[in-house]
């Protein structure tokens, strides 16, 4: 039951770590970091993400314009696309790492020390990449919260507010926390199996080793 209680754990890790990947390289490409909703015009919508932003007409449909410089962006938007891809990086080297480290598979299924450690690596690394989801989508959340309230703006004009890919990114860097934590939890509270094997067996071959003799007849 402990081993297939852990497995359970272990593969529910790793699926939470693969959702928050996934996630992840969704929010990195969405265009909608920010909405932009003219009062004086409810037929178009602005959206901006961290490589183009784009206008929704009702009449035209969808146009996207890639931004043209990576210096002119602004610092939240230069900094949150390199902890996207940082992210995505060590997201992917998680799942491979973990994967190998998972008990239900065969390779290395004697070899329990070795998965342990490439367990406890890859939980480290989705906690790594979940942290570095989470600080760009909370940046942009932030600055945009300051821009919103921002009393130097006239009021006549509009306001950039959240937009979807910033609860995906959130709800993608939770999921990268949680996957790592099971993992690692579950690779720090398993014993190794091989050395409770060899003290059953040690145990059961000289019970006699109790009464401190070596003879089984005393």
């Amino acid at each position: 039951m402990a081993f297939l209680f852990r497995v359970a754990m272990q593969v529910v890790g790793l699926s939470f770590s693969l959702l928050g990947w996934v996630l992840s390289i969704i929010t990195m490409y969405l265009p909608h970091w920010k909405n932009l909703n003219l009062e004086l015009n409810e037929m178009e919508n602005w959206t901006l993400g961290l490589w183009q932003t784009c206008v929704i007409q009702e009449e035209v449909g969808r146009q996207c314009k890639d931004f043209d410089s990576f210096l002119a962006l602004p610092a939240e938007l230069r900094i949150s696309r390199i902890l996207m891809f940082l992210s995505n990086g060590l997201g992917f080297l998680g799942l491979l790492v973990s994967g190998f480290g998972l008990d239900c598979l065969k390779i290395g299924e004697r070899q329990h020390e070795l998965k342990k450690r490439l367990l406890i690596l890859g939980g480290t690394l989705f906690w790594t990449a979940g942290i570095a989801a989470l600080v760009p989508v909370s940046w942009v959340a932030y600055m945009t919260v300051q821009e919103f309230w921002d009393e130097t703006v006239p009021e006549i004009l509009p306001r950039w507010e959240f937009g979807e890919a910033l609860f995906i990114g959130w709800f993608a860097g939770l999921s990268l926390l949680l996957g790592g934590c099971l993992l690692t939890c579950v690779a720090c509270s398993s014993q190794a199996p091989l050395a409770s094997g060899h003290y059953a067996v040690a145990e059961t071959q000289c019970p006699y080793l109790e009464n401190g003799t070596t003879d089984p007849k005393v």
